[in-house]
């Protein structure tokens, strides 16, 4: 109640020394932030008309920086790292992993946790490596990689990853499979990152411009197309997946139908990207036109999936159906830049 009546609270604006405007501050935001005469805060000019106001420095941010996880001997290591993916997320910057009750954390989970931090979270470096404690830091700051710069990079994997699974299928190569397979790290790599940025921009606005968005409206389509172009990626892998469990070459007519159905699928995805970053209403609008052609191209795919062998016939179903949903989900984020562009269709 104390905040929503501060939020509506209403200040006279005075002139003073012949050119300055000044306002007073509430003496309670100052005590909250724990700001005193001489602190410095950052005044930002944000769109229509706005002013934001912004303590630097202050205690409580740096308390927010940092938080720690007690873990307990007997936890899983998959426990351990879901609190420390959970503690990344929401936006710390130094997290303590420590031993419950001042004991040791065991090899297994050091090992795991380590692990999953140098591949799976960016811009994080291991500062504290003790039987006891082990110290993660986040040292990439919002600026250097911006959430269009992730995103694009990871769209751009998949795919890659989309386009390598299909030649995996077609000369029914395990190696090439299996390659895929482990870029699909690359692509949750980002997911997380991205996703991190978007939640501590949610919590923390003034960050959304740092972090190279606009408003908070921006934040919300960026998170749903990056869980599409991390479903996309685990499509890909699906197909790989599928591909190390086939038996036989496909027939050259099959293939053909395949090859066809994925580069519509791929091409679709690719421009539903570049119309969010173009913010193109009339490209988006392109894509989700097309995925009618898709539900044909699947129905003359299942219908020449039925002469093969009957032991591959479920893994080349399941292939189809992957393909299938990287068209979806290529629409799914074409409606999202529908969302967002609507403006530039209106009078």
């Amino acid at each position: 109640m104390r905040q929503s009546k501060l939020a509506e609270e209403t200040r006279k604006l005075q002139f003073t020394g012949g050119s300055t405007y000044i306002i007073s501050l509430p003496k309670r935001w100052i005590d909250q932030n724990q700001l005193k005469k001489g602190s410095l805060i950052k005044l930002r000019e944000e769109e229509g008309g706005l002013l934001s106001i912004i303590p630097t420095d202050t205690a409580i941010q740096q308390q927010r920086d940092e938080t720690s996880i007690k873990v307990n001997p007997k936890d899983s290591p998959d426990l351990v790292i879901r609190k420390t993916v959970s503690t990344y997320l929401v936006g710390y910057n130094i997290i303590h992993i420590k031993g419950e009750g001042q004991k040791q954390l065991s090899t297994r989970q050091r090992h795991a946790v380590k692990t999953f931090s140098r591949n799976m979270l960016v811009g994080t470096e291991i500062v504290t490596d003790t039987p006891e404690e082990l110290t993660l830091q986040v040292l990439l700051s919002y600026p250097e990689l911006s959430v269009q710069s992730a995103l694009r990079r990871m769209s751009i994997i998949t795919a890659s990853m989309q386009r390598d699974a299909i030649t995996a299928l077609k000369e029914l190569d395990s190696q090439h499979a299996k390659e895929v397979l482990i870029t699909d790290n690359e692509v949750d790599r980002f997911n997380l990152y991205i996703v991190r940025q978007l939640k501590t921009a949610i919590q923390n606005p003034r960050i959304i411009k740092e972090i190279g968005l606009k408003t908070a409206r921006d934040c919300l389509g960026y998170r749903l197309v990056t869980k599409a172009v991390e479903r996309t990626a685990d499509h890909a892998a699906s197909i790989a997946y599928n591909v190390l469990l086939m038996k036989k070459m496909l027939e050259p007519e099959t293939i053909e139908k395949l090859e066809t159905m994925s580069s519509l699928a791929v091409s679709m995805f690719e421009t539903a990207i570049e119309s969010l970053f173009r913010q193109d209403y009339a490209l988006a609008e392109s894509i989700v036109e097309k995925t009618k052609d898709i539900a044909i191209m699947e129905k003359a795919a299942v219908v020449s999936s039925q002469k093969i062998d009957v032991e591959d016939a479920p893994h080349l179903r399941l292939i189809i159906e992957s393909i299938r949903r990287t068209a979806e989900y290529a629409s799914d984020i074409a409606e999202v830049v529908l969302n967002l562009s609507v403006e530039s269709i209106l009078l």
